[in-house]
């Protein structure tokens, strides 16, 4: 339903365009707006116009107009003032009232539409007949975004905070086909369209661009995840899904980026899809029984800088500020432990797999009661 606010930015517009006096009430009797004192007055006089028949009537030098929604009454607009055209005025407040009801009716009714698909609640011949009667296109190509916000707030849906706001102008304005919702209290749920010249860097861009923007205008850390792209409106969830499973990957293995995309998770998306059973038995084996909380948080930051510079002991110590001696010591420490020497690769690629495997069996035990 609309808003009481929005009557009464619109009754006070018409008012200052049409200089005369604007009250809107509903059905009951109660004021959604007005522009002068003395509404209540009116509530009885109200109250008896909307059990007559009659569509338009004037009293106490007021023109009084139903305003109706699919035939049922909604509203009932006052209008008063020194001009000869009051009539005319009533009529014109009566029909943008009924024109923003129409409006946040649709835009309501399209919200909770892509909720139903995004959470796979609907059935497909149902998708297609609403799709059609929202003047929804249903074969496009759109994509899945969705942005964590730093903040929790509480009765999300009915609330426009700040990172909503600013997501709602970036990509609904200006007669736009992309859609933006809230599935739950934290997370925000961007639909986009995607022409068929448009690719992978072009979605890197917007979940750049939604970094940069909220980070710096909400004034709150977020983090971006998307999925694939779908050619069909009943693929939708899938891409949702595969959004969320990406930004539950990001926490576990890839903290320190500010977005990810399902298709570029690499090893971690395997990982995740593996049986806990499986994960603590390949830790044990690669490991020799040590598990990576054996090693201080020296050594592993000291490996995981010696992995990301692509095996370089030179410059990896230069980054540390270390000596190169020390970087050897502690590489021949963990072949020690382990057996793995980590200047061949494939013993490389072994204890990265253990340490990422370890990073999501510590996810599992801390998300065990949750």
């Amino acid at each position: 339903m609309i808003s009481n606010h929005v009557i009464q930015i619109t009754s006070e517009g018409i008012k200052n365009i049409c200089k005369a006096d604007v009250c809107v009430m509903d059905v009951e009797g109660r004021i959604a707006a007005t522009t002068f004192d003395g509404a209540e007055k009116l509530i009885p006089t109200v109250l008896s116009f909307v059990d007559s028949p009659a569509d338009c009537q004037e009293a106490f030098g007021a023109q009084f107009i139903k305003i109706f929604d699919e035939n049922e009454l909604e509203y009932v607009v006052i209008v008063k003032g020194e001009s000869d055209n009051l009539y005319t005025i009533a009529k014109l407040a009566a029909f943008q009232i009924q024109n923003l009801i129409v409006a946040y009716k649709e835009k309501y009714d399209k919200d909770v539409f892509i909720k139903n698909l995004l959470l796979d609640n609907m059935l497909v011949i149902d998708m297609y007949n609403r799709a059609r009667k929202l003047h929804i296109e249903p074969k496009v190509r759109r994509v899945v975004f969705i942005i964590e916000t730093g903040n929790r707030k509480d009765d999300y849906e009915y609330t426009e905070n700040n990172e909503l706001w600013i997501i709602r102008s970036l990509f609904t304005a200006n007669r736009s086909k992309d859609f933006v919702t809230a599935v739950d209290e934290r997370n925000i749920i961007l639909v986009k369209e995607i022409q068929p010249t448009e690719d992978k860097e072009i979605l890197d861009s917007v979940a750049n661009m939604l970094l940069d923007m909220l980070n710096t205008e909400a004034m709150t850390n977020v983090h971006v995840a998307y999925g694939t792209v779908v050619e069909d409106i009943k693929d939708l969830s899938r891409s949702y899904r595969e959004a969320r499973v990406a930004l539950e990957i990001r926490k576990i293995f890839y903290e320190d980026k500010g977005f990810v995309s399902y298709d570029n998770l690499g090893i971690g998306r395997l990982i995740y899809q593996l049986p806990e059973q499986i994960c603590t038995m390949f830790v044990e084996e690669a490991l020799k029984g040590y598990s990576i909380d054996d090693f201080d948080d020296e050594t592993v930051t000291t490996l995981t800088k010696f992995f990301n510079n692509n095996l370089n002991v030179s410059e990896t110590a230069r980054q540390l500020f270390i000596h190169r001696n020390t970087l050897v010591y502690r590489i021949d420490k963990i072949q020690k432990m382990t057996g793995l020497d980590l200047r061949i690769f494939d013993n490389v690629v072994v204890f990265k797999v253990a340490l990422m495997v370890s990073k999501y069996l510590k996810y599992l035990e801390n998300n065990s009661d949750i």
